[in-house]
């Protein structure tokens, strides 16, 4: 199986329909056995990628399931398209669209968030006081981005003053850009970092590192700008390979990175960054900062128990077996996407390998059996280095390359037609996977 579900299409044929923008249901998905009947009751936390995706693979495989999708958030956000957003590429809407026109038929939607899971009873607590039982839970309901830890920042500072902050969502990557790009016009120092903490796409900051420099080089003109990279440790990329090749790109291109430099508090008013390092804090002038704050799990995750204790004990990512994630100590609970504890994961190239691996350890435990499929740790990143080119870095829990086309396109080469794998076929295939198609 090569570490995925035999019952799905290889990788190096997804990324195929990536680069055609073909991700269709009859080219992905082949037909599906008769459906299994049953009166199991689903829990899915989270109608985010994870989420949605899996509700829509259980309809088409189970019939007369409960299934049961809990998301506060009326609005579906296409998070990849956020860096887009942020560097004047896409519109805000480009990222948008209603939950509910995502799930089908037979899937009940209920706009509360989780308060609380008690693994014990088998139930789900409600902001509004509801108990929901299951049978099965599935925990995805992403993460929590921790502004407050940066002492001097809020969300009303972006766009104004030089801060951005793409991650807060279309708003804010709209606002991001307006910062942004004052200063790719207008010249100065850039200052742009990443938390200390697991983080979604750990590529986004770098991406919008290059996007930006490489704007504001046409923009302005070279030596207008100086560029800096606050990194969080001492590498510039959690895969060995790809960091040497990003800090040979910084090279060329005159951006210095800051190595072991953690954000820490913002002073808007002097424009300074204060960062924590090894030898003690520090700070930095800005013209434009970019802020990513640290990021951990949802409250309830945590206070229910359900959180890994002795990793990651500052952040609460879910306690699962990182080949089926599957619940170490709750067998009837699975976690998908950012929330998971893996060490790999955090991005919705991740989730696509995910979901049929959840798919398959779920269903088979409704008729009484053992799983088979495994998640190897599959994450892509087509990382944007300039406007028109990207490099399309694929890795597993080992830090291998693992490219889908070896000999053709190389992982570490600036492409174009890794550019528009991002840039126009990735969401075709996003917006399949969404339907379970893909």
């Amino acid at each position: 199986m090569n570490g995925k579900p035999e019952f799905n299409t290889s990788r190096r044929s997804f990324m195929g329909l990536v680069a055609g923008g073909l991700a269709t249901a009859a080219a992905v998905r082949p037909g599906q056995a008769e459906k299994i009947a049953t009166k199991a009751r689903i829990v899915i936390i989270g109608a985010g990628a994870a989420g949605t995706s899996l509700a829509n693979r259980l309809v088409e495989r189970l019939e007369g399931a409960d299934i049961t999708i809990l998301d506060p958030s009326a609005e579906h956000l296409y998070q990849p398209g956020l860096s887009l957003v942020a560097a004047g590429l896409k519109p805000a809407s480009y990222t948008q669209s209603q939950t509910a026109d995502w799930l089908p038929e037979g899937v009940r939607l209920i706009t509360l968030a989780a308060a609380a899971v008690d693994p014990l009873a088998r139930t789900v607590d409600l902001t509004d006081g509801q108990t929901i039982p299951y049978d099965f839970l599935v925990v995805a309901p992403g993460l929590v981005l921790d502004h407050d830890a940066i002492e001097g920042f809020s969300l009303d500072l972006v766009g104004t003053g030089g801060i951005g902050a793409l991650y807060a969502g279309p708003l804010y990557a709209a606002r991001t850009w307006e910062a942004a790009s004052k200063f790719s016009e207008e010249g100065g120092v850039g200052v742009f970092t990443r938390p200390a903490t697991e983080m979604k796409c750990a590529g986004a900051p770098l991406k919008h590192t290059f996007l930006i420099e490489d704007i504001a080089t046409r923009t302005a003109g070279a030596g207008k700008h100086k560029m800096h990279y606050a990194a969080h440790d001492n590498t510039l990329f959690g895969v060995p390979i790809v960091s040497e090749k990003v800090r040979m790109l910084f090279e060329d291109r005159g951006i210095t990175p800051h190595y072991s430099h953690v954000l820490k508090a913002v002073d808007p008013g002097r424009k300074l960054a204060r960062f924590a390092t090894p030898q003690g804090e520090t700070e930095m002038e800005y013209d434009y900062l970019h802020v990513i704050p640290p990021q951990r799990a949802p409250d309830f995750v945590r206070q229910s128990g359900l959180s890994w204790a002795n990793k990651w004990t500052d952040q609460g990512w879910v306690e699962v077996d990182m080949q089926n994630l599957r619940h170490l100590r709750y067998p009837e609970i699975f976690a998908l996407g950012d929330v998971a504890g893996v060490p790999k994961g955090k991005t919705a190239a991740s989730v696509k390998w995910q979901v049929p691996v959840v798919e398959d350890h779920l269903i088979a435990a409704i008729e009484g059996g053992e799983g088979t499929a495994i998640y190897d740790g599959y994450t892509s990143c087509p990382l944007i280095t300039r406007v028109g080119r990207a490099m399309l870095v694929e890795f597993d829990y080992h830090n291998n390359l693992t490219p889908s086309f070896p000999g053709v396109i190389a992982p570490l080469e600036e492409l174009w037609i890794s550019w528009l794998m991002k840039e126009v076929a990735l969401k075709a295939t996003y917006n399949a996977m969404l339907r379970g198609k893909a």
